[in-house]
């Protein structure tokens, strides 16, 4: 995770950002800190990355990279407000000797597309991520790759439409992804939990999931109720401060396999 010293919303990149709505950065800080506590009082070891002055969406460190078996691929972002923040990512991944650190030639923009099933890779593209970016990961790693195009602007990546919760579930919104997307989640997931129009409307799917409990929105009702009536234990956290970015918990967390 990345603290949020310098979030801001000051430029625009994707529909939910408005720089004319201010952030109450104190408001942020707070609701970041109780994420971190969250995964905490899970179990889960938190390490932090420094912020960097003039990054203000470094603080959604999923973007940061892919990490599969110890292995990275970096991130190359498409807009250049967020280019910076790629080889500050690699840096603290080479300085914690992570055996194989991969500067990428792709444009993607990590966790935000690349999405790690126990099996195979689902990636997204369409908004912010190059459709080679999967082929790219699945090299390094030796994975199956499954490519999924978004079509919903508001859902400009995976990660904001869709969360692995096991290997055999995954909740999603189908209006996100294209007739040939929806078959191929069909086709890899035993089960799919579908989310709600209102639900997705606040990025109750940028979740993260242990295999047990699913950090969530806390605006997303409906589909924490979803959740608890397939066998998850839903945890909400309130993002509403990220939300004015596009973001929510899963943005802010990088999970480090």
């Amino acid at each position: 995770m990345c603290p949020p010293e310098y979030f801001t919303v000051g430029y625009s990149i994707n529909p939910w950002m408005h720089p004319d709505r201010p952030v109450d950065t104190v408001r942020a800080y707070r609701q970041w800190e109780q994420l971190r506590g969250t995964y905490a009082s899970l179990g889960h070891t938190v390490h932090t990355i420094t912020p960097v002055a003039g990054l203000p969406d470094m603080v959604f460190a999923a973007n940061g990279g892919c990490v599969i078996d110890g292995k990275v691929l970096g991130a190359r972002f498409r807009y250049p407000q967020r280019a910076a923040e790629a080889p500050a990512y690699l840096r603290w991944f080479s300085e914690r000797g992570y055996p194989v650190v991969r500067e990428p030639h792709a444009v993607n923009e990590g966790e935000g597309d690349l999405v790690y099933t126990g099996r195979a890779i689902l990636a997204g593209h369409g908004f912010r991520s190059d459709v080679a970016a999967g082929s790219e990961l699945a090299e390094l790693c030796g994975l199956p790759v499954i490519s999924l195009r978004l079509v919903d602007p508001r859902f400009y990546h995976l990660d904001t439409a869709l969360v692995v919760l096991d290997s055999d579930t995954a909740a999603y919104y189908p209006a996100a992804f294209d007739d040939a997307g929806a078959a191929a989640l069909s086709s890899h997931f035993a089960e799919l939990i579908e989310a709600k129009d209102e639900d997705a409307e606040v990025l109750g799917l940028n979740a993260v999931s242990d295999g047990r409990h699913v950090v969530l929105p806390e605006q997303a009702h409906g589909l924490a109720a979803q959740l608890a009536a397939a066998g998850f234990e839903p945890v909400p956290v309130d993002l509403s401060e990220f939300l004015k970015s596009g973001g929510g918990p899963k943005c802010c967390t990088l999970e480090l396999r």
